[in-house]
């Protein structure tokens, strides 16, 4: 089945449709896309390492899940989607906390990211299940925004590039954690607007770049159209 996105101008007003494929080759075509955290009582986010056959950034740590709805499709519907197959969690109630918008380059496929990108958050009980699909997620952790911020700084190539945007929206936001009691886990680690886009540059050629943990090194996208809605 052929995925589509929808595709939106500068404010994010609907202005048609494209494949997946389609809106993440190069020069790109902006569309709607959207970005989860789920956070819980003592404040930590969920973070996700993509899994290594993914087009876009392959193998970067990214925030919980990220997600296209498809062309007028409800954002907490499509985000609550991706949720369940991407980490097998359910049932949690997602609010919107604002909008980044970026583009980007991957020099290892040579795919785009233009995304005029949701950012949302669902509060979880610290013993939350996570049960990761291995054909998107190669891991996962969880770690404060402080903690991450400073990951973020300290070594900027292994977190996606959307990453450093969606955790400024996060922390900016009114919204507070919840101040339940905080339960032990183990231990592994409003609304915002970006500034107008500069006009996408001119595609270069993709450089090879060599991750990874435990999940195989990622192999040359498939040029035939079969690329998923969901994964950012």
């Amino acid at each position: 089945m052929i995925s589509l996105v929808e595709l939106v101008d500068a404010e994010g007003t609907p202005v048609g449709s494209a494949t997946v494929e389609k809106a993440h080759q190069a020069p790109g075509l902006r569309h709607r896309a959207f970005s989860v955290f789920v956070r819980d009582q003592s404040g930590r986010v969920l973070l996700q390492q993509r899994a290594a056959v993914k087009t876009r950034f392959p193998l970067r740590w990214g925030n919980t899940c990220c997600g296209h709805p498809a062309p007028g499709e409800a954002l907490e519907v499509a985000a609550a989607r991706r949720l369940f197959e991407e980490l097998g969690i359910q049932g949690v109630p997602l609010t919107e906390l604002g909008v980044y918008s970026y583009y980007a380059e991957d020099p290892t496929t040579g795919r785009i990211e233009y995304e005029y990108d949701h950012v949302l958050v669902g509060e979880v009980s610290a013993d939350l299940a996570v049960l990761p699909d291995p054909d998107e997620v190669a891991d996962v952790r969880w770690i404060s925004l402080d903690d991450l911020r400073a990951a973020l700084a300290d070594d900027p190539r292994s977190y996606a590039p959307w990453l450093v945007g969606v955790t400024a929206v996060l922390a900016s936001s009114s919204l507070p954690s919840p101040s339940l009691p905080s339960l032990s886990l183990p231990s592994p680690s409003a609304p915002v607007r970006s500034a107008p886009l500069p006009s996408p540059p001119s595609p270069s050629p993709p450089s090879r770049s060599a991750p990874s943990r435990s999940a195989p090194s990622p192999s040359p996208p498939s040029s035939d159209g079969a690329e998923r809605s969901g994964g950012g």
